[in-house]
């Protein structure tokens, strides 16, 4: 695995989107599991984020997506970074890739740990609608289930969300 450029000490920890779909895999499993492997990741860009920017610390707004109203609904904060995702070994698993080669692995898992829900859902038809999501990638690039969130775009979440301190 490539290494990653440490963080300085001025530097903060960067704010995420992961995509969830709740009959899978909801915000309510995290907080009862309080820690998670994030597996199944099998897109190449969102495998390269998780291997080469996403870091411990940093933050990340789980989005329930494939449902009724999709929101962003909690909060959680990676606790591991990057590592061989076991389930693309493991043919009885959904994420099973029997492409991938064991001594040189293709997809990659986070560990998250649970923070909290947000006290507010953040609708997917509120972020279009408003304008001051406009350019985030939730809207710009809708499929990518890892997306980088923006300090500003975090700090509007966070406050419509009644979830800053």
């Amino acid at each position: 695995m490539a290494k990653k450029t440490p963080r300085t000490e001025n530097s903060k920890p960067q704010f995420w989107l992961f995509k969830t779909e709740p009959d899978e895999y909801s915000i309510d499993d995290l907080a009862t599991e309080k820690n998670c492997t994030w597996e199944g990741i099998r897109n190449y860009q969102a495998r390269n984020r998780l291997r080469d920017d996403i870091r411990i610390g940093d933050q990340v707004f789980i989005y329930h997506s494939s449902c009724a109203k999709p929101a962003i609904v909690g909060l959680a904060i990676v606790t591991q970074e990057a590592y061989t995702d076991s389930a693309q070994f493991d043919p009885t698993s959904h994420y099973y890739d029997a492409k991938s080669p064991t001594d040189k692995p293709r997809w990659l898992a986070v560990t998250l740990r649970y923070q909290r829900h947000l006290a507010n859902t953040i609708t997917l038809a509120f972020i279009k609608k408003s304008g001051q999501f406009i350019d985030m990638e939730l809207v710009a690039r809708p499929r990518l289930s890892i997306q980088s969130v923006s300090i500003e775009h975090a700090n509007a979440i966070l406050q419509l969300a009644g979830a800053t301190e």
